[in-house]
């Protein structure tokens, strides 16, 4: 058999509809917004993972009564986040007896809960359950977040002790190491923001993007007011590899990492309904796409950023399928570095990676977007009839995840 047929049997073998499958009956995001600037910085985190637990299952038709377990990705969670993750599935709606627990893998965290409710349904353990992820990096991110000391002992360990490595330093190892230059950065976050901008002005967000309304209050007058949060709000149109270029560096003066070519700091929440495929027939479900498999990698915490490089080839490897058969990739931008040096070691081409632009331009709500670039990804392939798709990102502290899905919409 040849390569070419091997790769063709491999894709149609996860085109195949089997009653054992994990498919995804809904998944829905909210606006990502700046922190402590956008639309939800004032509002909890709490709320927000509400607002899309609801809808990800009344959207969807089903009775609340027959979700059976919940994950929700959590990176930043005030007082240890399950508690807050529980009450907001019982504000949502949910049942008390649908169970919860809340996982922590950094960047991934919104993939891993995703990939846990999977895991389980093939398992036999549940029929149905939701993975989510949410982030107010509003209320969690900064220096309360990290502890006042770690053990020495662990520390003299180097390679614990570059977990400790800030990550716009880690995004500077991996532009110098594999020499990804900043004019090359530039060039990559400028056509994020581009892509993003476009796909905003031509409504292409909308079927993804739950809309909420949000009380915001007006930091001037004080006053608290209402209003409808349905758009990212940290895409700016007009940016060019030109105009970031006038930006300084962030983290070293001889550095190419900036604000411009960087993950922006977010607010925002989303969720993903999954079921076995003989279940949701039974109850007359909508499908919208299947759930094939994912994998996890560690690599250097010095460079935690090539993590989809190695990542994306481990999933394929273990679906049978080539870099070939994916129609598009939703690779995280934590750092226009480090995903421009895993898209080229990958050898994707440009068009595939990131059709709508990524997290430079969209913004990166730490425990959400795992679960986000789902929703995202099912809506551009509904939009331009593609099939296979795979998200990945890097994780901090040094580690990759990459997941393979097909869209069935």
């Amino acid at each position: 058999m040849s390569a070419q047929s091997s790769t063709s049997s491999a894709k149609a073998r996860i085109l195949e509809k089997h009653d054992d499958d994990v498919v995804i009956v809904s998944a829905i995001r909210t606006a990502i917004t700046k922190a402590r600037k956008g639309g939800f910085k004032d509002t909890q985190p709490e709320l927000l993972l509400s607002h899309v637990l609801r809808a990800v299952y009344t959207q969807s038709g089903l009775d609340p009564a027959l979700i059976e377990d919940i994950s929700v990705g959590n990176v930043l969670p005030a007082g240890g986040g399950a508690g807050a993750a529980r009450m907001a599935a019982l504000h949502a709606g949910i049942p008390y007896t649908a169970s919860l627990n809340t996982v922590n893998r950094q960047c991934s965290s919104g993939l891993t809960s995703v990939n846990q409710i999977a895991n389980q349904i093939r398992a036999r353990e549940i029929d149905i359950g939701i993975g989510a992820g949410v982030e107010s990096m509003t209320m969690g991110y900064g220096p309360a977040s990290v502890p006042a000391e770690y053990s020495e002992e662990v520390l003299s360990n180097q390679l614990a002790a570059d977990c400790l490595i800030p990550m716009g330093f880690t995004s500077e190892n991996v532009a110098n190491d594999y020499n990804v230059s900043r004019a090359d950065q530039d060039a990559f976050a400028a056509a994020s923001f581009q892509k993003a901008a476009a796909a905003a002005k031509a409504g292409k967000f909308r079927g993804e993007i739950l809309p909420i309304k949000a009380k915001v209050v007006d930091p001037k007058t004080e006053q608290t007011v209402e209003v409808l949060i349905d758009a990212d709000d940290g895409i700016r149109e007009g940016v060019t590899a030109e105009s970031l270029a006038k930006l300084k560096p962030a983290f070293s003066k001889t550095g190419s990492t900036h604000a411009g070519n960087a993950s922006q700091v977010s607010d925002g929440a989303a969720a993903v309904l999954l079921a076995r495929r003989s279940t949701a027939k039974r109850l007359g479900l909508p499908i919208l796409g299947k759930f094939v498999s994912a994998a996890t990698v560690g690599v250097p915490p010095r460079i935690m950023g090539v993590g989809p490089a190695y990542a994306i080839p481990r999933v394929l490897e273990k679906t049978g399928l080539t870099t070939s058969d994916v129609d598009f990739y939703e690779i995280n931008e934590a750092f226009a570095s480090q995903a421009l040096y895993s898209v080229r070691a990958l050898n994707l081409p440009a068009e595939k990676v990131n059709p709508h632009g990524g997290a430079i331009a969209l913004g990166h709500p730490l425990g959400c977007t795992g679960s986000r670039q789902i929703a995202t990804g099912l809506n551009i392939a509904k939009q331009y009839g593609a099939r296979v798709f795979v998200t990945s990102m890097c994780i901090g502290s040094g580690m990759g995840m990459a997941a393979v899905f097909v869209s069935e919409q």
